[in-house]
């Protein structure tokens, strides 16, 4: 049963992100319906509009701000999908454009005509004229205020000056004839220091008139005479009538020759009727003035509204472009985001929506089509698990099989190779895959008999049903080199499927050297049965014949018979030295390993060939290298003797062969500490083994000595055998000529280093 995956997280984010939208939108309408609400309400009556005026205007502002911002914000994730690449994006982005567009004409042709209405009604409703009426009786009254703050203070100035020369006893009659004259209601002659000289009117009773303003004391020192008028502005009750305040300075004569002065102050009260008519005037300009700016405030807040308004129509607009667009887009969203998710690989269950229309069976089909691909997979990628699995143990089983096993194609590629292969050709077959096996040196003789034997197989298979061929093949892996060595393999072949070529075979060169090593074995007890017995007989009666017929015989008949007699002899105790050698090397007894120090057996048995050399000066110097750590060695101290001598003999008459009596011969030893081995090396100076003594150098009667049994190295190999020892067969060569050969043999250690 197909599974559909319900769609829960998106529908929830949806649901919670179109919830939020709609209660901001319904929170905005609502403010904005209270704002009208309260607006008609303050407009209708003058000092509740007065109150609410500034708190209206802010919460306009902020309610405008917030639509503004949603709007903005609204788009800007629009835009954010859009350069996303998100499906739908475009589609979204015309849907609210059309719906802004659909709600921003008519809005906008409404908002420009009820501006314009409202902007020309609230200036009908004030008049012009009352306006500049009251503006020209203002002027009217500063002007006369200014006209007669103008008189007061020449007169002052004038009288400032005829005072200049009264000095301070007759000061105050002076002041007092003044304040007559000029109908002023105070006059203080002040001194430098707001120190009053003398003072008249209703001063002259106060301890200490109030000090001129220090502005105007400055503006009088710098201009000599400064007005002001004072009382006009205030309107507060109880507050005191205008007048006119002028300060003059008085000129400086002989009585002031240090920096003091002297000023004149004159307080004038002015006509009560000016005063009123100034401030009735005053009050009815102010009053004019704010109803002038509550006109431009109400204008303000009409087209606030307005303008609240339309952002209310374009806002609703979007949210209808965004819940309608949602609507359409969400089911190929899905769609859109499923098909790039399977592109890519996901077949993990799939978003599917719920509705009963045409597209929200659209995406339950194909959430069920990539349930079917998912389960396909699925079983798809256990087999290739299964298959791989097999594939594992196989591989672990040809990296463990100590046979060879190489896959070829039809031209003899190699495909793969176990490392049994690399083990038994002794060649880095891994190296050389996708290259014929033809070009592995050393492996050419092997991949033309091989191919051979698949030809051969190929033709027979139609006749005589065959499924595979056996052969054995004699391989010299690596040449002459230091290395060089024989392998007999026992190979088998068969086809696979795909024209693949199956090549395993196995090393059987110990079994066929064992074999033929017993096979000697027999021969030698055979040799030894059969011709020695007849032997003795013929040499006594060679030795009868001579002794009955010497006597008998001419000089020249009795000189031919003693040497066939002799002749007959020699070769009887040749025959019988070769028969006793076969008898050892068929009766070699088993080795009694003991513990045994390789070193000081080597050192033994060269003491022979010191006298040797002592007494006959021609046999080549023997040289030792031995490492003085080698550990005690398992091993027959008889039987390895013989292996040192025969060894040191062979190598000895390599270079008597050779002509080169002078070289030496190197006897060496080393431990591998690694390994926990002993090696010993002999090195000749000869011409080395030809290939084809190499390969077999180790079976009786195989020797390049005219005279030689061929025993030496056969005993030395079944000594070795018998040691556990492995032994080894190269020629030395150097700039691509043999320059000698080494026969290098490997035993165990009595026991490891760092062993109990």
């Amino acid at each position: 049963m197909v599974k559909i995956k319900p769609l829960r997280r998106s529908v929830l984010s949806t649901k919670t992100s179109r919830w939020l939208l709609i209660l901001g939108s319904a929170a905005l309408v609502l403010i904005g319906v209270g704002l009208l609400a309260l607006l008609t309400r303050a407009t209708s009556n003058h000092t509740s509009y007065e109150r609410y005026y500034q708190p209206l205007l802010m919460v306009n502002a902020v309610v405008a701000v917030g639509l503004l911002m949603t709007i903005l914000l609204g788009f800007i994730r629009l835009l954010v999908r859009l350069r996303r690449g998100e499906f739908g994006s475009r589609l979204l982005l015309k849907l609210a454009a059309i719906f802004a567009l659909v709600g921003i004409v008519p809005g906008g042709l409404i908002y420009v005509v009820s501006y314009q209405f409202v902007s020309r009604s609230i200036e009908s409703w004030f008049d012009v004229k009352v306006e500049g009426a009251l503006a020209a009786g203002l002027n009217l009254g500063r002007t006369t205020l200014d006209t007669l703050s103008a008189d007061l203070a020449k007169q002052t100035r004038l009288a400032a000056t005829q005072l200049a020369e009264v000095s301070e006893e007759s000061a105050s009659l002076s002041l007092e004839r003044t304040r007559e004259q000029l109908g002023a209601s105070d006059v203080v002659l002040w001194a430098n220091g707001g120190r009053v000289l003398a003072s008249a009117g209703q001063s002259k009773y106060v301890l200490r008139p109030p000090l001129p303003a220090a502005s105007q004391l400055k503006d009088a020192r710098t201009k000599g005479v400064s007005a002001v008028i004072e009382g006009v502005d205030d309107v507060s009750p109880g507050a005191d009538k205008g007048r006119i305040v002028v300060l003059a300075q008085l000129p400086q004569v002989n009585w002031n020759l240090g920096n003091d002065y002297r000023m004149l102050q004159v307080i004038q009260p002015l006509p009560p009727t000016l005063v009123a008519n100034a401030l009735d005037v005053q009050n009815a300009n102010r009053e004019y003035q704010e109803r002038a700016l509550s006109r431009e405030g109400l204008r303000r807040m009409y087209i606030g509204t307005l303008t609240l308004s339309l952002f209310m129509a374009v806002l609703g607009a979007v949210v209808l472009a965004v819940l309608l667009g949602n609507q359409l887009a969400r089911p190929l969203l899905l769609l859109a985001l499923g098909m790039r998710q399977v592109a890519q690989g996901d077949l993990s269950p799939k978003d599917a929506l719920q509705s009963k229309d045409e597209l929200g069976g659209l995406t339950r089909s194909f959430a069920a089509m990539t349930q079917q691909l998912a389960d396909a997979r699925q079983a798809v990628h256990q087999s290739l698990d299964q298959l791989e699995t097999a594939r594992a143990h196989l591989q672990t089983i040809l990296d463990n099989l100590t046979a060879g096993v190489i896959l070829l194609d039809a031209q003899g590629v190699i495909q793969s190779a176990n490392p049994g292969a690399t083990r038994i050709l002794r060649a880095p077959l891994a190296a050389h895959e996708g290259q014929p096996l033809a070009s592995v040196h050393g492996m050419g003789q092997l991949a033309q008999g091989v191919q051979e034997q698949f030809a051969q197989l190929h033709a027979d298979t139609d006749v005589h049903a065959l499924d595979h061929w056996q052969k054995s093949f004699d391989v010299h892996a690596s040449g002459n080199g230091i290395n060089a060595s024989s392998v007999t393999l026992l190979a088998r072949g068969a086809f696979l499927p795909d024209g693949v070529r199956l090549l395993v075979f196995d090393d059987i060169s110990e079994v066929v050297s064992a074999q033929r090593a017993q096979a000697w074995g027999e021969v030698a007890r055979r040799l030894a049965h059969e011709i020695k017995n007849p032997l003795t007989p013929i040499q006594l009666s060679a030795e009868r014949l001579q002794h009955k017929l010497v006597d008998k015989l001419q000089e020249a008949d009795a000189r031919l018979l003693d040497k066939s007699v002799n002749t007959i002899v020699d070769q009887v105790d040749a025959m019988k030295r070769l028969v006793n050698e076969f008898r050892d090397y068929a009766r070699l007894p088993s080795a009694e390993l003991k513990a045994l120090d390789l070193n000081a057996l080597i050192q033994d048995v060269m003491v022979l060939y010191a006298q040797d050399a002592s007494d006959h000066g021609k046999q080549p110097a023997i040289e030792l290298q031995l490492d003085p750590q080698c550990p005690a060695i398992l091993g027959d101290a008889q039987q390895l003797r013989q292996v040192v001598h025969n060894l040191l003999q062979n190598a000895q008459d390599a270079c008597d062969a050779a002509g080169r009596v002078d070289a030496k011969v190197q006897v060496s030893t080393a431990f591998n500490a690694e390994r926990g081995r002993v090696r010993m090396r002999v090195r000749d100076a000869g011409s080395g083994f030809p290939a084809a003594i190499l390969q077999r150098a180790f079976e009786p009667y195989v020797t390049t000595k005219a005279k030689g049994t061929g025993l030496g190295l056969a005993v030395v190999k079944k000594i070795a055998d018998e040691h556990g020892a492995k032994i080894e067969l190269s020629n030395i060569e150097e700039d691509g000529q043999t320059i000698g050969a080494q026969v290098s043999v490997s035993f165990k250690v009595e026991q490891e280093p760092g062993t109990a």
